[in-house]
């Protein structure tokens, strides 16, 4: 306690300056380091493809006082050669500095960049790199289209090199355009890629005339070219023609009795035609002659309709002669069995028939019931009385030449028929009576009936 005393005591008497002198000084406070923030270069990359370009370097400065930029050349293992830079404007507590270079073709590469920012608290530096570039220079050469005269569809090899500075250029795209004669515009119709020496080739079916020509889209690397056109002429050819569809009906036919030919005449481009005139030609049963028989003339949609008396078996077919700019054809032959008339039955017998045959509902949907209606009539000493028989139902379907056995009936005494199955498919009906003791067979008339699926 007496030793604290003696030390307040001494404090009073030397006084408040001698306070001072006793306290340690006040540190002095160490100025800012300087920074470096932004650094830019206009253009970048730099491209002296069309001639010299100046580029602009700038960037931004804190707590500096002065500031360098400097630049060193690819491949250069010397130090940065400064660059010329002006003190811009103030933002806040940042200076701008900006400087300029042009570059030439000599100086393509990657560069170095240095900036030093000087001030009271140091130095401070930034470095990176940019490129200047220089484009290559391309040219399609040697481009050709063969042959240049064709037929509508026919190929055409379209050719022709890339080249880079004078060297083949691989590994590129090329498009392959065409402008059809009469236009302004070309359009791209086809890619290739060119192989080691820059060749490139490609087929193309031209069915207008028109010019051909290679097309290379600029890239980062190398200037875009285009090759001279060449002209391929397409000339009209005869348009193919088709006879579709034809058919003799019926099969088999009685000796002496009409066959009925159907069938479509189309032309490749127009479809069904109509005004023209097919010809029905028949080839007998041993024959190798076509012999012509009867025409009818093509209507609607190209369709045609013609008859003619059945004579003997053998293949029908139907032609076409062709005309101005379309080409002929013939139809795939179909083949009719010609059946001989049976020999009158004995007198003892008495004659049938089966009358009133009709096949309903038509068109019928698949798998629903199709009725049929008829009567069976015996001669009775000159008039037709109803009998009763068994009588069979029979179907043909569309396409076939055979009729099937479906199912077989008794009339009744008045001699009306009426039955009913499902119907699976398109085609023709009737009923068949073989006849018995007392009477001869017969057959009813054919009834076509549409299935709809």
């Amino acid at each position: 306690m007496l030793q604290r005393i003696r030390v307040a005591a001494l404090a009073v008497m030397v006084g408040a300056g001698a306070l001072v002198a006793l306290a340690p000084s006040a540190a002095t406070a160490a100025p800012p380091a300087p920074e470096i923030a932004r650094v830019t270069i206009s253009p970048s990359p730099i491209d002296v493809t069309n001639g010299p370009a100046t580029a602009t370097f700038s960037f931004f400065t804190k707590n500096a006082d002065t500031a360098e930029f400097q630049l060193k050349a690819p491949g250069d293992v010397s130090v940065h050669t400064p660059i010329t830079i002006t003190k811009g404007g103030t933002f806040g507590s940042w200076t701008k500095w900006t400087g300029t270079k042009e570059f030439k073709s000599t100086d393509v590469g990657k560069w170095s960049w240095l900036a030093i920012a000087h001030g009271s608290g140091g130095d401070k530096s930034a470095n990176g790199t940019f490129d200047v570039v220089k484009k290559l220079d391309t040219a399609v050469v040697r481009f050709d289209a063969r042959p240049n005269v064709i037929d509508k569809g026919d190929p055409v090899r379209v050719s022709g090199r890339l080249l880079a500075d004078g060297k083949g250029y691989a590994g590129q795209t090329v498009s392959i355009a065409f402008r059809e004669r009469g236009s302004g515009a070309y359009r791209e119709v086809a890619k290739v890629t060119t192989g080691g020496s820059g060749w490139f080739a490609a087929t193309v079916r031209p069915h207008v005339t028109g010019w051909w020509r290679a097309e290379f889209a600029a890239t980062a690397a190398a200037k875009g070219s285009v090759s001279d056109g060449e002209l391929v002429i397409v000339k009209r050819g005869k348009l193919d023609s088709r006879i579709v569809g034809f058919g003799a009906r019926p099969d088999p036919v009685d000796k002496g009795d009409k066959l009925t030919f159907t069938g479509a005449l189309v032309i490749d481009g127009r479809g069904g035609v109509a005004g023209e005139r097919v010809g029905i030609f028949f080839k007998a049963a041993g024959s190798g002659r076509w012999e012509y028989v009867t025409s009818a003339e093509t209507g609607r949609h190209g369709r045609f309709w013609a008859s003619a008396e059945a004579v003997a078996s053998g293949w029908w077919r139907a032609e076409y002669a062709g005309d101005r700019g379309v080409n002929g054809s013939v139809s795939d032959a179909d083949w009719v069995k010609v059946n001989e008339p049976a020999p009158p039955p004995p007198p003892e017998k008495a004659d049938t028939r089966l009358i009133k045959f009709n096949a309903y509902p038509e068109p019928i949907k698949r798998g629903r019931f199709l009725k049929f209606t008829g009567k069976l009539q015996a001669d009775d000493e000159g008039t037709w009385e109803g009998y009763s028989g068994k009588v069979a139902l029979f179907f043909k379907p569309v396409g076939s030449k055979k009729w099937q056995y479906v199912k077989s009936f008794w009339s009744g005494d008045s001699g009306r028929l009426y039955t009913k199955v499902k119907a699976w498919n398109s085609g023709h009906w009737r009923f068949v009576f073989k006849g018995d003791e007392d009477t001869y067979g017969s057959s009813s008339r054919k009834d076509y009936v549409r299935v709809k699926r």
